[in-house]
């Protein structure tokens, strides 16, 4: 008789985050002394606004925040979540519909989790974040990658769609604005794709994380943008096959404080909240009491955020730009930029002649101290993803590198 694997042949085949990994590679080169600028991780590098902060602190002398509460979540803070989410989505829920996750990634888990079976096809824009695929692999689920390049400015066709769906087909991911791309669906394709997806009887994972950091031109000044359209909204026939995921990580500058959910139709939400009672309970009520704050407080800081991104986003595409053999194109939401560097590819640089993304990507590492993220993370290679959610001055500094290095 064999002996059994050692290692979980699901928990064995999935790849750690390369987000992560390059992230942690550059922190450990600058431990070692060396001034490494780096691209990599996705996180705002602007300190939680200090409301939500002195919230926490309230939070923590009060006792009602040292027990278990309820898997879901506190019912304050579904009640922030449902309102959230009839003024941003244009979905009206109920608070019951609302589970409360340690962090947006929990709730991307738990979506694929309970609503993808063995061999169900789950269809995934590409590039797609570097956790989708694994999630839909671990509920054993089979991730269809569905390509578009910077020559669609990273935005998949209603055809292409058409083109990978099977009979095995179930689940439709939708990410709008995009990580790692930016990219922003207009009303038009969010409707085009949604009407697919509802005549194909297909269930959707809408991942709203970034939802509020768009950057729509011609706003009069003093004009603060709503957000990016949202699946719900654009076909609301949708609502009873669709899951959505969000957080207050990205647009209130939290990413530590580990504070998501996930929404949708309540058969669903009964599996989910079932899955989560025995995966992890409650999430820390005080960063629950934090995110309250920040769903209901003032949002002046939230916009000032937003307003820097923006400028970033600006400097940033010129400057990469200015490099002969990139192309990037002006992404309309997030904090990345996704420029195709193939012009790149096949050429010596000081010695160095890197054929794919991953090899260009080291060489920049090495030889110009700047870290970015190769495109093999996020489908195929030939692509660097930068997020600009970094400071100005080092946000120009390290793109004056790489135009050194390759001018």
């Amino acid at each position: 008789m064999a002996a059994s694997p050692r290692i979980s042949p699901r928990i064995a085949a999935i790849s750690g985050s390369a987000t992560l990994k390059v992230d942690a590679k550059a922190k450990a080169l600058q431990a070692e002394g060396r001034p490494v600028i780096s691209y990599a991780a996705g996180e705002p590098d602007f300190p939680t606004p200090g409301f939500i902060v002195e919230a926490a602190a309230k939070a923590v002398r009060d006792p009602r925040n040292h027990r278990y509460t309820a898997a879901a979540g506190l019912p304050e803070l579904r009640e922030a979540i449902a309102a959230k989410t009839l003024r941003d989505s244009g979905l009206e829920i109920s608070p019951a519909q609302v589970i409360v996750t340690n962090g947006g990634k929990q709730g991307v888990y738990q979506s694929f989790a309970t609503i993808v079976g063995d061999g169900d096809e789950v269809l995934m824009p590409a590039p797609y974040w570097t956790t989708y695929p694994e999630v839909v692999k671990l509920a054993g689920g089979v991730p269809v990658e569905v390509f578009a390049g910077a020559d669609q400015d990273y935005k998949v066709t209603v055809e292409q769609l058409e083109a990978a769906y099977t009979p095995r087909s179930k689940v439709l991911l939708f990410v709008s604005p995009s990580n790692p791309t930016g990219a922003v669906y207009t009303l038009e394709e969010t409707r085009a794709i949604g009407e697919w997806a509802d005549e194909k009887g297909l269930w959707v994972i809408a991942d709203e994380i970034y939802q509020n950091l768009v950057y729509p031109e011609g706003l009069a000044e003093g004009e603060v943008p709503h957000a990016a359209v949202s699946i719900v909204a654009a076909v609301p026939s949708l609502a009873d096959r669709t899951l959505l995921v969000n957080g207050v990580a990205k647009s209130y500058a939290m990413t530590g404080w580990r504070l998501g959910w996930m929404l949708g139709p309540a058969d669903a939400i009964t599996a989910a909240t079932n899955l989560q009672s025995h995966l992890s309970s409650n999430v820390s009520n005080i960063s629950q009491r934090a995110a309250i704050a920040a769903l209901t407080g003032p949002q002046d800081e939230v916009e000032a955020m937003r307003q820097a991104f923006d400028r970033r986003r600006r400097r940033i595409v010129a400057e990469l730009n200015a490099i002969d053999g990139m192309v990037t194109p002006t992404p309309e939401g997030a904090f990345y930029v996704y420029p195709d560097v193939t012009g790149l590819l096949g050429r010596n640089w000081n010695g160095s002649t890197p054929t794919t993304s991953l090899e260009l990507a080291d060489l920049i590492l090495e030889q110009a101290e700047v870290a970015a993220v190769p495109g093999e993370a996020f489908g195929p290679s030939g692509y660097l993803r930068f997020s600009y959610a970094l400071g100005d001055d080092a946000l120009l500094e390290g793109i004056q590198r790489i135009q050194r290095l390759f001018s």
